[in-house]
């Protein structure tokens, strides 16, 4: 099968020939080659498929009639209280809402997630499962992660230690956690007992630190060292991290030096109100940074709609991103770097990779960045999964 005429990330015109799923050769387009094409791209330009780093399917509500957040101040804590709230009145399981966000992300040109799901001494394991069954469901279409992830904290919700143990025991593929101190009350003893679990079970970390100032620093430092002491380089994130962009560049960059040097990466949602992470400081100091949705229509928030280019205009316009290549990181982060944070060694345009890939209407990565062009085709495998936003298999 061929796609004519493509833009390519490096700007050069190509036709793409793919053979059982994989691309086999990328030509240089000619008029002559387009009127033989499959299907003809007309120079649209064609990226690697999208990566949400940090998602929350089982928490989304999407295709459920509005509902308003009934959050009533800014701290984690009193979120997480309202969200159990919704959680307790909501009567649509899990694996539904959350199959209609994979759709919705799918049909935007994502096809590889990192999903955190909730782990408690109230819920057990019930959000895994339903997750686990939106996994296989998908299985054909997408890559799913799951993090065991503790909302409700490690040490003050008793029990759940074993429950994230058991979590990946039964198919989630990275512990979690959450602000050891702002929600834990205890940095050595959440960071003690998820780690232990990690070693354990021979997974990696991904821990949400919402924590500013230079305790959130600290917190930042313990995981870093802590993380080559595990031996877990490159195995180990921290979402959000809020800290770096609350302190002088200088303390940023020793953080960062740290960070590098035990492989521990960072994910920017491009948030709100809070603090960015300096991202192209922790770049320049060997810190990969990679971005995600966050949480999208839940709880927690009404906003978001699981595009990932839509996310890279957030966080670029967040870190005040003018420049052609600053805009190329923004996208970066939501392809090529997050692909490397999740591990997924067959990624990328290329002779003999897999035939996936994201034609959009756009002339280069930072008009794409810039305007969020509607997305002319998905390619799974060589075969087109959606078509102008719409999911087609």
């Amino acid at each position: 099968m061929r796609f004519a005429d493509a833009t390519l990330p490096d700007g050069s015109r190509r036709d793409i020939d793919v053979e059982g799923g994989r691309i086999v050769a990328l030509l240089p387009s000619s008029e002559s080659t387009t009127s033989d094409a499959d299907i003809d791209l007309a120079g649209a330009l064609v990226l690697p498929p999208l990566v949400d780093g940090h998602i929350h399917l089982d928490k989304t509500l999407l295709g459920l009639p509005w509902v308003p957040n009934q959050a009533t101040g800014n701290r984690v804590a009193d979120r997480i209280e309202a969200e159990r709230k919704v959680r307790a009145a909501r009567t649509v399981p899990e694996s539904e809402t959350g199959a209609n966000l994979v759709r919705q992300v799918v049909a935007s040109g994502t096809l590889h997630l990192r999903s955190h799901v909730d782990i408690d001494n109230r819920l057990g394991l019930r959000n895994l499962h339903e997750i686990l069954k939106v996994r296989e469901r998908f299985r054909d279409l997408v890559t799913l992660q799951i993090v065991a992830f503790p909302q409700s904290g490690v040490l003050r919700s008793p029990g759940t230690a074993d429950l994230l143990d058991a979590a990946i025991a039964e198919g989630a593929d990275l512990v979690g956690g959450l602000d050891p101190v702002g929600i834990d009350g205890d940095l050595d003893g959440h960071l003690d007992t998820i780690f232990g679990i990690a070693e354990k079970r021979g997974v990696g970390l991904d821990i949400h630190l919402h924590d500013g100032g230079e305790g959130g620093i600290a917190q930042l430092l313990a995981i870093a060292m802590r993380t080559k002491a595990a031996g877990l380089e490159g195995k180990v994130a921290v979402s959000h991290a809020f800290a770096l962009g609350s302190v002088p560049p200088a303390r940023a960059a020793e953080a960062a030096d740290a960070l590098a040097a035990a492989g521990v990466a960072i994910m920017s949602h491009g948030p709100g109100a809070a603090t960015m992470p300096p991202l192209l400081l922790l770049r320049a100091h060997g810190v990969e940074v990679f971005g995600g949705s966050d949480n999208i229509r839940d709880a927690w928030s009404p906003f978001g709609n699981g595009d990932m280019l839509d996310r890279a205009m957030t966080i670029a316009y967040r870190a005040n991103f003018r420049h052609d290549h600053e805009l190329s990181v923004a996208c970066e982060m939501v392809t090529a770097a997050a692909a490397r944070v999740l591990g997924i060694a067959d990624y990328g345009l290329r002779v003999g990779g897999p035939a996936d890939f994201v034609a959009v209407e756009a002339s280069s990565i930072a008009e794409a960045v810039a305007t969020r062009p509607r997305r002319r085709l998905v390619v799974k495998a060589g075969r087109v999964c959606a078509r102008d936003g719409v999911l087609v298999v």
